[in-house]
């Protein structure tokens, strides 16, 4: 009896596990399948490919059926089906190799399969003693894809803003938007890549399958341009290229433009194009011109009710893009003043100009609804402003000094028909926000003006104040080469020359060999103990925008010591100093921010090695942009985000240039052991293209 019972037992215990055992595979999940990589779909969204997919799936086999350490086997059995022309339906099948449970199984279709036909399929999971139901049943899905073999037809590309050269052959212009209108007459085409020369490229996608698409384009630059266009249909497949060509004007002229430099008496001011602007009692013509410019005088304006201009007509239509600038000196920056503005109804349908606020002043461009403001005001200092509204994009942007501050603004202008006014804004019971101080070349243009035209207009040509060759000295100074202030060297400064009969040891091994100088016949060398050269004056002024070339080389290979290359005294300490600092292997341009004994320093550093008196040298320059606010470092033509820093406030020092030392506490020090050739000065900011051209025996074309 107790055997009886055992062996029921035993029995009762083998029919539990075996049932366990020939649990069925789980049902594949729509989630984990694939068509060509793509998801599963099917309906308006079934997949397209380009060739004969490679099904996926990933299949499982419960965990109860095994322990966790045990292999899990499970394999995949894929069936396609469609319908052929003759309407009878059509299947293939296909069982993968048992794989472990969780494993991506696969099947690529055979390539006898029937293209532009909607194929479906669907996927069950073996384990060798069960089939788990197919991924459709239930609460699963169908997956299906069509198999296109045919690559869509190339577009056709139009516009009506810049037509190919057989109709016309030179097209109006740069900063006007184009718009280039791509068909493909193919009717699955779902997108489109493209580029033009220099950009924009990428990707676009239609509306629908078979619809155009049309790409807006902006030129920056004048010249031959074209478009290179694919037609994408659904299935990835790619067109032809289709090009089109056209060619791009220069941008046009402004469409109002008053340069302000009518004679000193005058009541009203000439238009270079537009209408003449009367002047208020408050103007006074013939003041100065910002330096480095094309203009060539000014207008005063006292921030009065008279001081005004207008020509008494709107020069911009605001529902289309434009852009106003001018050149303009604020007599103070403690109030909101405007530059110009265009009248709307009781208030001005924009307004370029400063506003005051309690963090302090700055310009501003209003229009639409929108302010950008940015940049830092400063009394009686120039600046070029333009205010910029792009209609394509419809946003508002600002530039001071051919840079762009502040933050892009979106915008709607309301339409604003009434006078364009110079000075003053439009309010609710009159004219407010008058401007005072000086203002100059006011020009409004109707389309965009693009970046390197913002650069253009403001910018303000270096003048060359002194270059030093360094290739002799007479009577202890070495001259300037267009009969400016010589350097005159101290003790422990002389001039390298190599004789015109050196020798070349290959040829006479009992010929001393002597290198060749950093530039040109010759250069400066100094002894690194008492050795200097200095100028008998400032070299230049250090309170407004300046440029500095120098070529030199380090005679130790590990110097002990910082040394400085040129420094400039103020009264209590150097405006500025180029020094070599051994502890960072790093050059540097140090700029106190005041004229005081210990004041706060900015420093902007490149690493570089020192020299050990071979090769030739480091062209070494500086620039202070006081229109920008920044100090900046190259080396050899290079800068880096570490080799450039604000610096808002220059200041004037009188004290003379030196070379190859600096001051330190009452005297002088960090004398410099090396060679020192080209030394070249301006006055204003030279642009990074320039400074490439500096360390030469000849000057940079700023052009």
């Amino acid at each position: 009896m107790v055997a009886g019972c055992a062996a029921a037992l035993l029995a009762g215990a083998a029919g539990t596990a075996n049932a366990v055992d020939n649990l069925p595979p789980k049902q594949p999940l729509v989630k984990d399948l694939q068509t060509g990589s793509k998801a599963c779909a099917t309906g308006d969204d079934t997949v397209y490919v380009a060739d004969p997919p490679r099904l996926e799936a990933v299949l499982y086999d419960p965990e109860e059926d095994n322990q966790a350490s045990e292999y899990s086997p499970v394999k995949g059995e894929f069936d396609a089906w469609w319908t052929d022309a003759e309407g009878v339906e059509q299947h293939r099948t296909y069982t993968t190799v048992v794989e472990q449970s969780g494993t991506r199984q696969y099947w690529t279709m055979p390539s006898d399969i029937p293209s532009d036909t909607r194929i479906s399929w669907h996927v069950r999971a073996n384990d060798g003693k069960a089939n788990s139901p197919w991924s459709d049943e239930g609460d699963g899905s169908v997956c299906s894809f069509v198999y296109d073999d045919v690559s869509p037809e190339p577009a056709t590309i139009t516009s009506p803003e810049y037509p190919e050269p057989d109709d016309v052959f030179w097209v109006d212009g740069v900063g006007v938007w184009g718009h280039f209108t791509v068909d493909s007459p193919s009717d699955d085409v779902v997108s489109y890549t493209y580029s033009f020369p220099g950009g924009p490229n990428g990707t676009v996608s239609a509306s629908r399958p078979g619809v155009p698409v049309t790409l807006p384009y902006l030129p920056l630059t004048s010249g031959p341009k074209w478009l290179s266009v694919r037609a994408i249909d659904r299935s990835g497949r790619s067109s032809g290229e289709s090009r089109y060509e056209f060619n791009v004007k220069a941008g046009r002229a402004p469409a109002a433009h008053w340069t302000l430099d009518d004679p000193a008496g005058s009541r009203s001011a000439t238009a270079e194009t537009g209408t003449a602007a009367r002047a208020g009692t408050g103007v006074t013509f013939g003041g100065p011109a910002p330096t480095g410019t094309g203009a060539t005088g000014t207008a005063a304006l006292d921030g009065t009710g008279h001081g005004f201009l207008t020509p008494d007509a709107p020069a911009a239509d605001l529902r289309t893009s434009f852009a106003v600038s001018a050149w303009v000196r604020p007599a103070e920056t403690g109030r909101t003043m405007t530059v110009a503005s265009q009248d709307a109804a009781g208030k001005p349908g924009f307004t370029l100009g400063l506003r005051a606020a309690d963090s302090g002043p700055a310009w501003s461009f209003a229009i639409g609804g929108s302010r950008v403001t940015g940049g830092a005001p400063e009394t009686r200092e120039w600046a070029h402003v333009l205010g910029l509204y792009d209609a394509e994009t419809g946003t508002a942007r600002l530039y001071v000094n051919g840079h762009e501050v502040g933050t892009a603004a979106d915008a709607t202008p309301a339409e604003a028909s009434g006078a364009f006014q110079i000075g003053r804004a439009q309010g609710t019971a009159g004219y407010r926000d008058r401007w005072h101080g000086d203002v100059g070349d006011v020009q409004v243009h109707d389309r965009v003006v693009v970046p390197d035209e913002v650069t253009e207009l403001a910018q303000r040509k270096p003048k060359l104040l002194g270059h030093w060759s360094l290739e002799n000295a007479a009577d202890g100074a070495s001259p300037e080469q267009s009969d400016g202030p010589p350097l005159r060297l101290g003790t422990g400064a002389s001039i390298y020359r190599v004789a015109d009969d050196s020798c070349i040891p290959e040829l006479d091994p009992d010929c001393t060999y002597m290198p060749p100088p950093l530039a040109g016949d010759g250069h400066l060398r100094l002894d690194g103990e008492t050795g200097y050269a200095s100028m008998d004056g400032p070299l230049v002024d250090t309170a407004d925008s300046f440029s500095v070339g120098v070529v030199v080389r380090l005679a130790d290979s590990a110097p002990s010591h910082p040394m400085t290359v040129l420094s400039q005294a103020g009264e209590h300490t150097d405006a500025f100093k180029v020094r070599y600092q051994p502890a960072d292997h790093t050059w540097q341009l140090v700029m106190p921010v005041r004229d005081e004994a210990g004041a706060p320093e900015k420093v902007v550093s490149r690493f570089e090695g020192a020299d050990g008196g071979e090769g030739q040298g480091h062209r070494l320059a500086v620039v202070y942009d006081d229109g920008a606010d920044t100090i900046t470092l190259y080396v050899d033509g290079y800068t880096s985000a570490g080799a450039t820093a604000a610096f808002p406030d220059g200041w004037h020092s009188a004290g003379a240039l030196q070379v190859g030392r600096a001051t330190v506490g009452d005297g002088w020090g960090e004398y410099l052991h090396g060679d020192v050739d080209e030394i070249q000065a301006y006055s204003g900011a030279l642009r990074d293209r320039d400074i490439g051209a500096l360390g030469w025996i000849t000057d940079p074309c700023l052009c």
